[in-house]
């Protein structure tokens, strides 16, 4: 008997893509043996958006609903799930969970799972699939992750990490999409989870004005470890008088859950595949920082 093939959906719910990159995700997805279909407003544009919120809300609420799906891969982040994510009904995906795979804005519906209980991929989406080469770790690992084999990873130590043991419930992504649920129904539960954050384009002191909200909020106090993934083009500020790592180890300064700096994820070619939602173990060292999915 044939082994099941793994049924993957293409859907565009922020920004609106270039339609090669759907093209060449979905090839690759195939020469991986996958069954891949397409949203049917996958490739509609409106202004910065995929479609307009109708035809994003429709979508995404079909790609939930759809029983026989395996997983969803989001084209692209970008902008645009905040405005229509309290129009989608979630009880078909408690019923009949599914991966869905993605990064940046797509922390939306990252927030949404955890919380669910509902393990979720913040990984690579189409442009990557299209560029990248199928042997690159990003597209590898995603690939194995979708086959139904978990990771383990092992990165080299940096000076500004904080050594120590955590396991928890991974949880977060994308540090500015945080912040604007912040306050919200969709805001993410911290107590004792491992916090991802990563970002792109954001000037040093904002990304301290956050890092402050969540010092402020209560978040650092209830975490057991910190990852910081990459900060992308966010550049230096000399009057802040501090690194972004250095902010960051100032934010959390008065609690000892490890942190560890510099793991491939967020918005560049190495972005390695992490699975929100699962409870991990993180050791960082002098020699290396470990996360283990197994």
């Amino acid at each position: 008997m044939s082994e099941k093939r793994i049924k993957i959906r293409i859907i565009s719910p922020s920004g609106v893509i270039n339609p090669e990159y759907i093209d060449g995700a979905a090839h690759i997805l195939r020469t991986w043996g996958f069954d891949v279909s397409e949203g049917r407003f996958a490739r509609a544009a409106y202004g910065r958006f995929a479609g307009t919120d109708e035809k994003r809300i429709a979508d995404l609420q079909s790609a939930l609903n759809d029983k026989e799906l395996d997983a969803v891969l989001c084209s692209r982040g970008g902008y645009g799930l905040a405005r229509i994510i309290d129009k989608i009904d979630f009880s078909e995906l408690k019923q009949y969970p599914k991966w869905i795979i993605g990064f940046s804005d797509i922390t939306v519906l990252h927030n949404i799972l955890s919380n669910m209980n509902i393990p979720s991929i913040h990984g690579i989406m189409a442009k990557h699939l299209t560029e990248l080469t199928v042997d690159s770790l990003p597209v590898d690992y995603l690939r194995k992750i979708l086959q139904g084999e978990y990771p383990f990873y092992e990165i080299p130590a940096v000076p500004e990490n904080r050594n120590g043991a955590a396991k928890g419930i991974l949880i977060g992504g994308n540090l500015s999409v945080l912040m604007g649920l912040r306050g919200s129904s969709y805001d993410l539960h911290y107590k004792n989870a491992i916090l991802l954050i990563e970002d792109i384009g954001e000037q040093l002191y904002h990304v301290d004005r956050i890092l402050q909200n969540l010092r402020l909020g209560g978040v650092f106090a209830q975490l057991s470890g910190l990852i910081v993934g990459h900060f992308t083009d966010c550049g230096e500020d000399p009057l802040m008088k501090m690194s972004l790592r250095e902010m960051v180890l100032n934010a959390v300064a008065d609690y000892d859950f490890p942190v560890c700096f510099g793991f491939p994820s967020g918005h560049e070619d190495v972005n390695y595949p992490l699975i929100l939602g699962r409870e991990v173990q993180l050791n960082v060292n002098d020699e290396k920082s470990q996360l283990d999915f197994r």
